[in-house]
């Protein structure tokens, strides 16, 4: 399982499509990067369109692989009934406690494909030998340039 947590905005839609990308290429799922990838921008379009533009809250995109399907869900804090419509019987929307919805859907792995058989990269349980800025009590800075890449990037109209 992978997920990411993006703010309600249009670049959101940018960085969920690199996201997909990325999984799916990691978890060699080559076949399903489009389809996914088209589903994700649906999906996260649709919650960025129902945002508020003065408080546009969080999407977040979840990816995992089950049984014989990759699972795909969306949360946002939007209405059960502002999700858009999905064909087919592997997909459905559900209210979640605090408010907001999940939108999930199924596509179905390759064919002689399993769960089992897909090989999720270990990740180390310590996520950075480097200390964290905040918890140093040192300044946080960035390079100026590479912060514009990453703008440009999530600005393209196109990924």
């Amino acid at each position: 399982m992978d997920d990411i947590r993006l703010v309600a905005l249009p670049s959101a839609v940018n960085c969920s499509a690199m996201f997909v990308r990325f999984t799916l290429g990691e978890w060699s799922l080559n076949p399903l990067i489009d389809q996914a990838e088209n589903l994700v921008a649906q999906l996260v379009t649709a919650s960025v369109e129902g945002a508020a533009p003065e408080r546009p809250g969080f999407v977040l995109i979840r990816l995992q692989v089950r049984g014989d399907c990759l699972v795909i869900e969306v949360e946002d804090g939007q209405p059960p009934e502002t999700a858009p419509e999905l064909d087919g019987d592997h997909a459905g929307v559900e209210p979640l406690r605090g408010g907001g919805k999940r939108i999930w859907c199924e596509l179905p792995l390759p064919v002689g494909v399993t769960a089992g058989a897909v090989a999720l990269p270990r990740r180390d349980a310590n996520r950075s030998a480097v200390p964290e800025p905040l918890m140093t009590g040192e300044p946080i800075g960035a390079d100026a340039d590479f912060l514009g890449k990453i703008l440009t990037g999530l600005t393209r109209s196109e990924v």
